[in-house]
């Protein structure tokens, strides 16, 4: 369908130009410190930074890069991090975990931790920490009722921006060997006519995907 059919049928320009430019822009940055590899024996484990006062990173997010990361051909084992805070309790809940690889090595010095990481093969701990922040919200929405029926019109536009860090501690060395950033921004639009029609841009999915990817390639060596 052409657009000069669209506007005889009384389609709006506006929201044509918003149908087409809805999108999603993802920019990844890899900092290596040391060299990464794994066996098939071993495992990672992908635990979400929680000490902030001001916001926590979503435990949502945490478990995508999680799945993402155990799938495809470069797969690797990943320890579920609910599974893995609950069986090391209290070590890794957020008042206690470590925050530095010096923290780590100390901790390692507790038997019981020694031994529950060895048992699930973990080579790799990797910290997730950030967040989606949602700015610019412009415009607004109004429904109504009445005796022909009812119908909402209106417009309304925010941004989001996902921006989130994968550090990566290989539990042999006690070394960060890397940092791995992802910032995901997009406009979301809900234009209304008659019906209210939202148009999402998936920034925290993006965020998921292109985080999961880089690390499974880094963890692999590649």
């Amino acid at each position: 369908m052409t657009t000069s059919k669209f506007v005889r049928q009384g389609f709006p320009l506006w929201l044509l130009a918003v149908l087409l430019t809805a999108c999603t822009t993802t920019t990844v940055d890899e900092f290596r410190q040391g060299e990464t590899g794994i066996e098939s024996h071993e495992a990672i484990v992908i635990l979400g930074r929680r000490q902030g006062s001001t916001y926590e990173t979503r435990e949502e997010f945490v478990n995508c890069v999680g799945e993402r990361v155990s799938r495809g051909s470069g797969a690797i084992r990943v320890i579920p991090e609910k599974e893995f805070v609950d069986s090391l309790f209290p070590w890794f809940e957020p008042r206690t975990a470590p925050l530095r690889t010096s923290d780590l090595q100390a901790l390692m010095e507790e038997q019981v931790v020694a031994d529950k990481i060895e048992e699930y093969g973990v080579r790799y701990i990797v910290w997730v920490d950030g967040q989606t922040e949602t700015t610019n919200r412009t415009g607004s929405i109004s429904c109504a009722v009445g005796p022909g029926g009812g119908g909402c019109f209106g417009f309304g536009s925010w941004e989001d921006d996902a921006n989130f860090d994968a550090r990566v501690w290989d539990v042999s060395s006690f070394a960060n060997v890397g940092t791995i950033s992802t910032d995901a921004t997009g406009q979301s639009y809900v234009p209304a006519v008659v019906v209210p029609i939202p148009l999402i841009a998936r920034v925290e999915a993006n965020a998921c995907s292109s985080l999961a990817t880089q690390l499974q390639q880094f963890v692999n060596g590649d």
